[in-house]
């Protein structure tokens, strides 16, 4: 960072976009809103666009269901589910209270990727019930973003419905956060030199976040045996007996027991950054979860990311004071931003291009390296190692990735060559961006008020 700021200071800043949300929010009555696609030349057109008209492509969709595609806007709708049990940092509020969230979520994905979304809070928590409304809702929606689901049901639901689902269903907490995050370290291993099949890794935290992190990096290249993982009782080790006797309530963690942590090492947070080359930090709300003395302990040109929000578990300069080489955080206002957000919108611009019937780890390893390149093309450094929500062309780049690795894999129900995907999502993403900008110089979108 170019300026030296205090902790007093700091704190101030993470805490001014709470102070104004209310407001604002209340002054919008919300953050979306439906406008038409088509022309609406006079009256006469709704003769067209609804009765009598409308029953020919009525007809030709019941003859073939996938011409929905053709003749609605289900080729570029999705919807963001949630249940309000996982809310950001504020756990179970519920669906109401989730709306606000998933409302965001449905501005980010038009502004950056050019997809309508639409906001759905269930009020169920029941997985089997989360799941049959999903199911449900498929004829209406290209795809299904689930957001802010608890841990372990998020696992088991994501799971069935990728399995059994006609149409990409994805977890942002999950296969977002491990996209970035894998984009960064990819970036980040290049600058210290260090190979990612020899690095020494602490995983700090076993959600659902780091819980599909490590899935990915596995899948790169990563070793489980070098990897060590830290829940809230300590590091997992194969004699944790008290996840054993809970494998069925969450399979998840009793595995990683079993496949990573060769040594067999037991203790602490402070014990798993010994020696460590890279951590990865997924927990709770700092500063002080991660302290100085401890990354101190870790390898020469050190890696630390850490993303609680909305303050890092050790601050940036204590980090770095300690010996980390390169620090991130998910925070816009340091260096090295990792944010679902540079991955989400992209991924799901690419599978809605081709009408993907999934979303495959192979297509979130395509987005990560991508990013990944993307960053390097334009030049990474040690506060440098991600691209940023403003390099709007990086999102077209990436939904091209997705888009060819769906094809190559057989998931894609139609075939598209690079160069119209690049268009599509060129224009898409543009259209977007300049649509929002247009209704906001002619007033269609209000001002803010002033303070």
């Amino acid at each position: 960072m170019s300026e030296k700021l205090t902790v007093e200071e700091l704190l101030a800043r993470a805490r001014k976009p709470a102070e104004v949300a209310n407001k604002l929010h209340k002054f919008y009555k919300g953050k979306m809103q439906t406008i038409p696609r088509c022309v609406i030349r006079d009256f006469n057109d709704f003769a067209i666009w609804y009765t009598p008209g409308v029953a020919s492509p009525c007809k030709a969709i019941q003859a073939d269901k996938d011409k929905a595609y053709d003749y609605t806007n289900k080729w570029n709708t999705i919807a963001v589910v949630s249940d309000g049990t996982r809310v950001l940092g504020l756990g179970d509020i519920g669906p109401e209270a989730g709306m606000p969230v998933m409302e965001g979520k449905a501005l980010l994905f038009k502004y950056l990727g050019g997809v309508d979304a639409v906001p759905i809070c269930l009020d169920t928590k029941d997985p089997d019930e989360i799941i049959q409304a999903v199911k449900w809702l498929q004829p209406s929606f290209g795809g299904i973003n689930l957001e802010d689901i608890s841990n372990p049901k998020c696992f088991y639901i994501l799971d069935r419905l990728r399995a059994e689902a006609r149409i990409p269903v994805w977890h942002d907490d999950q296969q977002g956060t491990a996209a970035v995050t894998l984009a960064g370290l990819i970036n980040a291993l290049k600058i210290v030199g260090k190979k990612k099949d020899s690095v020494k890794m602490a995983v700090i935290g076993s959600g659902a976040a780091n819980i599909a992190i490590l899935r990915l990096l596995f899948a790169d290249g990563i070793k489980p045996e070098n990897t060590i993982v830290v829940d809230s009782k300590g590091i997992l080790h194969k004699g944790r007996s008290d996840l054993e006797k809970k494998q069925k309530e969450n399979p998840y963690k009793w595995d990683l027991c079993n496949k990573t942590n060769a040594e067999n090492r037991t203790g602490d947070m402070k014990e798993a950054l010994k020696g460590a080359d890279v951590c990865i930090s997924l927990s709770k709300s700092g500063p002080g979860v991660i302290q100085p003395e401890w990354v101190r302990g870790m390898a020469r040109d050190s890696i630390v990311f850490a993303c609680a929000n909305p303050i890092p578990e050790i601050w940036p300069w204590e980090a770095k004071e300690a010996g980390v080489k390169i620090f991130a955080t998910g925070r816009s206002d340091f260096p090295n931003q990792v944010n679902n957000s540079t991955g989400f919108p992209a991924i799901f611009r690419g599978t809605l291009d081709v009408r993907a019937k999934t979303i495959t780890d192979e297509m979130c390893l395509a987005a990560a390296h991508e990013l990944a390149q993307c960053a390097e093309d334009r030049g990474i450094s040690e506060e440098n190692i991600a691209p940023t929500m403003g390099e709007w062309e990086v999102f077209i780049r990436e939904a091209v990735a997705v888009g060819m690795k769906a094809q190559e894999q057989g998931v894609a129900r139609i075939k598209v060559t690079r160069e119209e995907l690049t268009k599509q999502a060129e224009f898409m993403i543009k259209n977007a961006r300049e649509m929002a900008e247009l209704m906001m110089k002619e007033g269609f979108i209000a001002p803010p008020p002033e303070d």
